[in-house]
This record gives structure tokens, sequence and C-alpha cells, in this order.
């Protein structure tokens, strides 16, 4: 009987709270023994092609290939504590014709490590296909908020004004690169192939010996089939190496998602106040504080990718403990890292596109913090029309630095209107070279943005252009 999973025992988060049903499909079991059939029958028909096979045993394969059984598949594991073996003799069973030439020269790794590129192969799509999503919004958003002036922060203090479309637009620049990332990673993933226990291919040559087709050609005749390119050289094994470059990538894009929901994080806290999340009616914040809109959509997203950040070391430890042909010490590790990641990340893109879609922007706020710091920011700007106008630049520094902070201590202390520019307008040394209509013009902070819309709105322009031309192909 097949185990029963539910709430009574153990079962992971990833199984019914973390991922979409399309990323679970592609992990599940029955996927998995599925896609092992396809490569038995991808190998037969290689062989049948070679006249290993005949073409009653093939179509008997054939006509079997998606009746998986897993209870029956588990019974037989639990005698022989195998479980390739048991889901070839289950699949020899339902076939009376063809069963007894399943598997006829392969190893486990043989048929498993094709099965892991494959489902590689379709998580990456549906990543892609969940990260292009998220990039049109983001596009939309920076397109529809490119001219809209915020202060920006370095080191978490105001600093100067940028856009929030300029801002957006970083995001998208990262997310952009994954996305790339993402397309190259499954153009370059390779299966192992059908080269036997230790990789020779020995046991395929001796099979073929006088059929007149090499080793090298029956495995082509059958990755062709899978429509999977084989690495040229593997052990049991494909190289654990494409592995880390799995997780190295997903951890890029857990990382650019870690950025974006941490910085949504601060700027929808009240001293910032400026984004928030969407919030339900019924949604419930806090068990204790009635009153708090907690940000657990980009909480969450911090949260997986903090976890998808550590997973490239475990496949680090195997790619480079991979002893001489092949140990086992990898394969418990690799059933839970495989999906796990591929899993987290499909959820933080979905909660990331609930996240920008439904994300609402406090203009007040912006305007308020504007105001209140940006006239800092703009005396950089008048200290430019000070030196223009004939005044020393050091002198004007000074007289500009020792009214900011002054403002800054008014404001510490009575937070609300920013008084730096009443400071400026009445000092006599400013006012021989710069009057106060002019001086209230300079401080004003909001057109001091440079060339960040334009650059803003030229990268939501590539991102629509791209992932446009990726649909169509």
């Amino acid at each position: 009987m097949t185990a029963a999973f539910d709430h009574e025992t153990f079962i992971s988060p990833f199984t019914w709270r973390y991922g979409s049903t399309a990323m679970r499909q592609i992990w599940s079991e029955q996927h998995k023994r599925r896609l092992m059939r396809r490569v038995w029958v991808a190998l037969a028909s290689a062989q049948q092609q070679a006249g290993l096979v005949t073409a009653a045993q093939l179509a008997d394969l054939e006509s079997q290939q998606a009746n998986v059984n897993i209870e029956r598949a588990l019974e037989i594991e639990r005698e022989t504590r195998h479980d390739v073996m048991a889901e070839i003799r289950t699949f020899a069973e339902q076939c009376p014709v063809g069963g007894g030439i399943i598997h006829w020269g392969a190893t486990s790794a043989d048929i498993t490590d094709n099965v892991d590129v494959l489902r590689q192969r379709e998580s990456l799509d549906l990543l892609r296909q969940g990260l292009s999503e998220l990039l049109t919004l983001f596009a939309e958003r920076i397109e529809a908020t490119a001219e809209m002036p915020i202060m920006a922060h370095t080191h978490i203090q105001p600093a100067e004004p940028t856009t929030l479309g300029y801002r957006l637009a970083v995001y998208a620049q990262d997310l952009l690169a994954d996305w790339q990332a993402l397309g190259q990673l499954r153009a370059e993933l390779r299966g192992k192939g059908f080269k036997g226990a230790v990789g020779t291919q020995a046991s395929y040559a001796e099979l073929l010996a006088g059929k007149g087709v090499t080793a090298i050609e029956l495995e082509a005749l059958a990755m062709t089939r899978l429509e999977l390119p084989a690495f040229p050289i593997a052990t049991q094994t494909y190289s654990r190496q494409q592995d880390l470059r799995v997780q190295q990538v997903l951890a890029g894009l857990a990382a650019s998602l870690h950025k974006f929901a941490l910085d949504f994080r601060i700027i929808q806290s009240p001293p910032f106040g400026e984004w928030a999340e969407p919030f339900g009616q019924q949604q419930v914040g806090s068990s204790a504080m009635p009153f708090k809109r907690n940000p657990i959509l980009a909480e969450n997203i911090c949260s997986l990718a903090r976890y998808v950040a550590a997973l490239p070391m475990v496949a680090w430890e195997n790619a480079s403990q991979a002893i001489l042909e092949r140990s086992l010490d990898d394969s418990a590790n690799r059933r839970l890292f495989q999906p796990e990641s591929f899993l987290a990340c499909d959820e933080m893109l979905l909660k990331a596109v609930r996240l920008l879609r439904g994300m609402t922007l406090n203009e007040a706020a912006m305007r308020r913090n504007m105001a209140l710091y940006g006239p800092f920011a703009a005396t950089e700007r008048l200290l430019m029309a000070l030196v223009s106008a004939g005044a020393n630049r050091q002198e004007a520094h000074e007289w500009l630095r020792r009214h900011s902070l002054r403002a800054w201590e008014a404001i510490q202390a009575n937070p609300g209107d920013n008084p730096l520019v009443d400071y400026l307008i009445a000092d006599a040394d400013i006012g021989r070279y710069v009057n106060g209509d002019r001086i209230r013009a300079l401080m004003d902070a909001t057109a001091h943005v440079g060339t960040a819309p334009a650059r803003a709105r030229e990268l939501a322009k590539a991102i629509l252009e791209l992932t446009a031309h990726s649909k169509e192909s």
C-alpha cells in the first residue's frame, strides 16, 4: 500500500504551502516515473533501430509508458531496497512482450540522471514564464512612474532625489539578467546520455558487436528521441558541476528577489511610508496588535530566498567530493535540494507578482519626504550657482554646511517643514550672489533627477521587447 500523506504526519511545506501546482507536478513521483519510462522507451527505440529489439517489443513498452503503478513499485522496493529496479520490474510486469528488454545495457544513472535534467529544463521553462510576467509588470510600473520624484537613500540615509521608476528599474535590471541567465542555463543543460556503469559504454559496445551501429551512435539515437543533448564525457553520472551551476543561477534569482523584497519592507515602514503591500479587508497583521499591517509577502520572499541561497553549498560539496567514478552520498540530498530550490523560486515569483501588481503608492508621503530631505540634496545645485556667480567655492560650501546642520537639528527636534531654504535666503553672504527667488527655485530638489527618467524608460522598453521576442520564438 502507498503511504498516506495527510496532516497527521510530517509533510513538507512545499507539498501544499509553497510553489505552484505546475511546479509540484514536475517534481512529483508520478511525473518522475513517467519520465523514467520515457527514457527506457527512448533506449529501446534506439536498440530497435540497431536490430537488438523487435518492433513488437518496442510497441509493448510504448503502450504502457504512461501506465505508472506507484503502489506496485513501492511494494517491490520494500523487497529489493532499490527504487530503480523496483520500477523496472513494475514496468516489465505490464509488458509481457517487451518487459524482458527494459534497461538492457543500462545502469541506474543512465535513467535517473537524464530524468533529472528533463525535469530541470521543465522547471526552468516555468520559472522563466513567471519571471517574464514579473518583468512585464515592472516595465509597466517603471513607465508609469519614470518621472515621479522620490528621495534616494545611501547607507539608509537620505541622499539625493531619484524617481520611483528609476528605483524600480534597478530591481528590473537585475531580474532581466536573471531571466537571461535562466535561458542560457536551460540551453546549456546536458543529460548523462547512455554510458553505462562507469561511463565507458562498454556494456552497449558489447551488445552492439556485429550490428553495424556504435555505442556512440546508439546514444545519439536515444537522446535525439528525448530531445536532450548529452555530455560527451561522463562517469556513472553526469558531472555534478552542472547541479552546482543550476543552484548558483537559482541563488542569483533569489538574491535579486530578496533585494526587491527587503527594500519593499523598509519603504513600507511608517517612517518612509511611500509604498505598501496589498492588504485584504479581512487580513490579520498580528495576533496581538490589531493595527499591524505586516509586509508578509515581502518577508516570505526574503525568508525563502535565504534558504535558496544556502543550497549551492550542498551542490558544491557533491561536485567537489564525487569520488572517482561515483559515490552515492549525493543521492539523498539531491532528492531534497533539486525540487525545493525550484519550488522556492517558483513561490517567490508568485509572491513578487502579487506584491508588484497590488502595490499601493502613497504620493503624499513621497512629497512629504522630498520636502523634508530634498532641500539638503539641493544645496549642491545652489553651490554650483554660487560659484558660477563669482563666490569662492570653499567659502560657499561652508555657508551651506553650517545652515544644513542647523536645519537638520531643527527637524530632528521638531519634525515638520524643513527651514533650510529660509535660513539660506536670510544669509547676507549668499544673497550677494544669488537672490531669494533664485535660491527658492534652486532648492526645489524634485527636478534634480538627471537622466534617470529617460534611462528607466529605455530599460522598460528593452524588457518588453526581449520578453515579447521570447514568447514569439
